[in-house]
């Protein structure tokens, strides 16, 4: 009798312990899912945010060369038509961050800056230029370099930098959203965000 007992006793731990081990490699196994599937979230953000923007305008080019002292002035002048296309975005593939499985948190450590890009098209009308002061290749890019200054001001000045962190914030929104729906925990700048208006806050 007591033989039988004692083997029961030795089977059930038997039992116990598979069931630990099991029950350990299946919340590991979740855990490596979960880390997957945030992975996964990140890379589809790092896709994203591009906020587009037109704009159009007229430029007054006017130079002025004054030959032998005052006594000669050689002018020159162009009216330019711009028509410039202008994007607004994060390459979020530069976004630097941790997945800390055995903590369950992912840490973004670094968001990279918005990136502006113009590209300009220029129209040049009403070109003339003194015999003493012609137009030349540094007078063309004069201008596409004044156009780019005014248009990069003209975006800082706008609501498009404004658009794409709106947009950012979406996306990283989804990432907060999958985090806490899994039990994991969202840091940014070593502080846990609870909700989108702190990482509203923290993006500022």
């Amino acid at each position: 009798m007591k033989k039988v007992i004692a083997g029961a006793i030795i089977a059930l731990a038997f039992v116990f312990i598979y069931k630990s081990c099991s029950l350990h490699e299946e919340d590991e196994q979740k855990l490596r899912e979960q880390s997957v599937l945030i992975q996964e979230q990140i890379s589809n953000v790092s896709k994203l945010v591009v906020i587009e923007g037109h704009y159009a305008e007229v430029y007054n080019y006017a130079d002025s060369k004054q030959l032998f002292g005052s006594l000669i002035t050689a002018d020159k002048k162009a009216l330019v038509v711009v028509n410039a296309e202008v994007t607004v975005s994060y390459d979020l593939s530069q976004l630097d961050y941790e997945l800390d499985i055995e903590a369950k948190t992912v840490r973004l450590r670094n968001i990279p800056d918005p990136l502006i890009n113009i590209n300009p098209d220029l129209e040049y009308y009403d070109v003339t230029a003194d015999y003493f002061n012609p137009f030349n290749a540094d007078d063309y890019n004069n201008i596409k370099r004044k156009v780019g200054d005014e248009l990069l001001n003209k975006v800082k000045n706008s609501t498009m930098l404004d658009n794409a962190e709106n947009r950012l914030l979406s996306e990283l929104s989804k990432l907060l959203l999958l985090t806490n729906a899994m039990d994991w925990t969202l840091e940014y700048r070593q502080e846990a965000i609870q909700d989108t208006n702190r990482l509203e806050i923290l993006l500022d």
